[in-house]
């Protein structure tokens, strides 16, 4: 696959690639969520766009693009097929983490690696552990290399990736991230992923038995801790990206149907003369009320965007940290409830007929619903308000 990957120079270049691999992928949205199969056709296609590789920075080979552009290509893909959008969702942290902490043999590796078409998936969260950073993946000498040895679920991505970023603490107790291959040996991906939404991301365990990691090859994640930093900020934005595309997609498939298929309601044809659900006093309010929402989390993705741009991957202290993350946990927490809102409405909107299985609307709110909680919001309208009445900083991890 060495130089299959097309090389997108700039924001215009890089929405135009994402508005296409769209209209690809929309028509097949529904079958691709009945099926719940990993979607290896059109990640393939995804590869080869070259927008794996648009914050790759351009001393590495890559586009060198920013916030602005990642979360309007996560958006539009989002719109047509969520799960889609969400699969390379960690493949842009990782290129963050490399960015900050990697070694120049790493970037060299794995970033080149991007550029030609592939991916990277970091395979993070574990069951069973009193709190989401209570790891038993271990990462153990073995010689002058590395051993790995853990079991880790909702690993997105893993299954189609090329390098996998596995997390894990070291003989110390500090927590990095290994590197390895995605067919290294003793590395095994399964697709046991069942959740009710977010089907085709087939997020499921990968588990790691004595796989060799070369010495080389350890990130020191805990560092990126210790000091202000964005990497949650950013990541986060890619999730406000996906809510809002799930919004987006809810209602043009609402609008669709209504248009097509609904009926008016039969008072409001004997009592408005509405000869068509559309002219239906109370489905135009209904839309009218979802349509303003939706547009008012796209705009607020895009200040939140335009935030992070305005302060680079590195923030010059705790004060400019906070307010990158406490105005993407905005734009992440405002997007999560107009996404689950619209989806629900959708069927107020389309009518008893919009709930037939063969439509496949029901997509929507099950990503929504299942896409929503892949954090608590309350927790960041908390830190909102803490930071907006007190100025209470948000904490230092990786969720905000």
């Amino acid at each position: 696959m060495t130089g299959s990957a097309a090389s997108l120079g700039s924001h215009a270049e890089a929405v135009a690639a994402a508005e296409a691999f769209a209209a690809a992928v929309r028509p097949g949205a529904a079958d691709r969520d009945r099926a719940g199969n990993v979607p290896r056709v059109e990640l393939a296609e995804f590869d080869r766009s070259g927008l794996a590789a648009i914050t790759v920075p351009a001393a590495d080979g890559g586009s060198g693009l920013g916030p602005v552009t990642l979360a309007e290509v996560i958006r539009t893909i989002a719109a047509a097929d969520p799960a889609l959008a969400q699969i390379p969702q960690g493949h842009f942290l990782a290129i963050d983490v490399l960015r900050l902490l990697g070694t120049p043999e790493q970037r060299s590796r794995v970033l080149s690696a991007v550029t030609e078409g592939g991916r990277v998936a970091p395979v993070l969260a574990e069951r069973g552990g009193t709190h989401a950073l209570d790891l038993k993946t271990r990462l153990v000498a073995d010689g002058p290399s590395w051993r790995l040895d853990g079991i880790k679920y909702y690993s997105t991505g893993a299954i189609t990736a090329r390098w996998l970023a596995a997390s894990a603490l070291d003989p110390d107790g500090r927590l990095v991230l290994a590197l390895v291959e995605r067919d290294r040996a003793g590395v095994t991906i399964g697709e046991d992923w069942s959740a009710m939404g977010q089907r085709s991301t087939v997020s499921g365990t990968t588990t790691f038995d004595g796989v060799h990691v070369d010495a080389g090859f350890v990130v020191p994640y805990w560092t990126a801790f210790t000091e202000p930093q964005l990497l949650g900020a950013r990541a986060q934005l890619v999730h406000a990206a996906i809510e809002a595309g799930i919004a987006q997609g809810a209602l043009a498939d609402a609008a669709e149907f209504v248009r097509t298929r609904s009926r008016p309601f039969s008072e409001a044809y004997r009592a408005d003369h509405a000869p068509t659900a559309a002219e239906d006093p109370n489905i135009r309010l209904r839309f009218g009320r979802l349509a303003t929402r939706s547009r008012a989390a796209v705009q607020l993705l895009r200040w939140a965007a335009d935030v992070l741009d305005g302060l680079g991957l590195v923030p010059t202290g705790p004060d400019t940290a906070a307010h990158g993350s406490i105005a993407v946990a905005q734009a992440k927490a405002f997007a999560s409830d107009v996404a689950v809102d619209a989806a629900n409405e959708l069927f107020a909107l389309t009518g008893a007929s919009g709930t037939d299985l063969k439509h496949g609307l029901d997509r929507h709110w099950r990503n929504a619903r299942t896409h929503s909680v892949h954090d608590p919001v309350d927790w960041k309208y908390h830190h909102i308000g803490a930071w907006e009445l007190a100025a209470v900083r948000p904490p230092n991890h990786a969720q905000i």
